[in-house]
């Protein structure tokens, strides 16, 4: 798996971290090895200037997925996954540290970009949230994800609650 992580936002974040948990969910979704991915973190202005080019809306977001092939999981399990470009996520620690700061089970920025760089990769994949059925589904993968890396990485209690609006 090929995940590239360039951080330009000039805050200092857990890069291996955000590595090692998109790559994690990259496998757990059986996206094939050789696909590629790209995670971009940046600042408040820049993330400001993409949400209002590509979603017409103002203010900086926590994070926005950028997909390229629209790679698939696969839909069976002998089923061989497609390999290709992801596409790109993009993560703004400012925002995410807004988030842990506010969520209901305060937590750091790190594990917020980690939960967000999870959410990330799920819209890469064609998941959503804009509806009830279709957040159910989207959030509880995302739980699953982000505690199964926990536990994996032997980190203590469950993974921060989806401050993803």
């Amino acid at each position: 798996m090929s995940i590239d992580v360039n951080n330009e936002s000039g805050t200092e974040v857990d890069e291996q971290a955000i590595l090692d948990i998109a790559r994690y969910a990259l496998a757990r979704m059986r996206i094939h090895p050789l696909s590629e991915l790209s995670v971009i973190v940046v600042d408040t202005d820049a993330m400001e200037q993409l949400h209002i080019q590509w979603m017409d809306l103002p203010g900086p977001t926590d994070v926005m997925s950028f997909p390229m092939d629209e790679l698939r999981p696969p839909a069976k399990d002998d089923e061989e996954p497609p390999q290709g470009l992801l596409g790109d996520i993009v993560l703004c620690p400012e925002v995410a540290e807004q988030q842990g700061k506010d969520a209901e089970t305060q937590h750091s920025m790190d594990e917020e970009l980690q939960l967000l760089t999870v959410h990330g990769v799920l819209h890469l994949l064609g998941y959503d949230h804009e509806e009830p059925d279709e957040k159910a589904e989207m959030f509880g993968l995302q739980a699953a994800i982000v505690d199964g890396w926990r536990a994996e990485k032997g980190l203590e209690g469950p993974s921060p609650a989806p401050t993803v609006s």
